[in-house]
């Protein structure tokens, strides 16, 4: 009788560490998972949002893949773009150098949703102010508007949530500078 319960704590103490081990690797996958996929509609999703106010694309329902619907029309950049006031409007963009940073988060396999911090910036745009617009936009706003505005560097609480196992934007908040 001692060395069969002996033999089932020993069993049993096998079976402990191996459902641990397993359940750790299971969180780390699903946690990993989840990471890259956030951080890519992140980086995806800003970078098609810059392009989307500066004229790269024209087509806002790109955007969709990446933001909810309520994000876009509470963004105020995007809503000038669609009236035809982006500040980009008169400029021919050819390309830009977009850089995301964002916070460390913890996101458990079985959650929907995350807040998290970013920042975006954008140090260099590639473009030129558009041929027929040139002299009125260099006489009004100087030499200096030969060249696209400079984007200004923003900081963002944004909440993300999944909807039928993807990830989207669902807002985001301007934080104070």
């Amino acid at each position: 009788m001692k060395y069969l319960r002996r033999g089932i704590w020993y069993v049993a103490g096998r079976l402990l560490v191996i459902c641990l081990v397993l359940g750790l690797i299971i969180t780390t996958f699903y946690y990993t998972m989840n990471l890259s996929n956030i951080q890519i509609v992140l980086k995806d999703g800003m970078a098609g949002r810059a392009k989307y106010v500066m004229g790269v694309t024209t087509q806002r329902s790109d955007l969709d893949k990446f933001f909810q619907a309520s994000a876009l029309d509470a963004d105020t950049l995007v809503t000038a773009t669609d009236r035809g006031e982006s500040p980009y409007v008169n400029y021919n963009i050819r390309g830009i150098d977009h850089r995301l940073e964002t916070g460390f988060f913890w996101i458990w396999p079985w959650e929907n949703s995350v807040w998290m911090d970013i920042t975006e910036r954008i140090p260099r745009i590639d473009g030129r102010v558009k041929g027929l617009k040139a002299d009125e936009v260099i006489a009004a706003n100087g030499e200096s508007a030969v060249y696209p505005p400079v984007w200004p560097e923003a900081s963002y609480r944004v909440q993300l949530t999944r909807e039928n196992g993807q990830w989207k934007i669902r807002t985001m908040t301007l934080k104070n500078q």
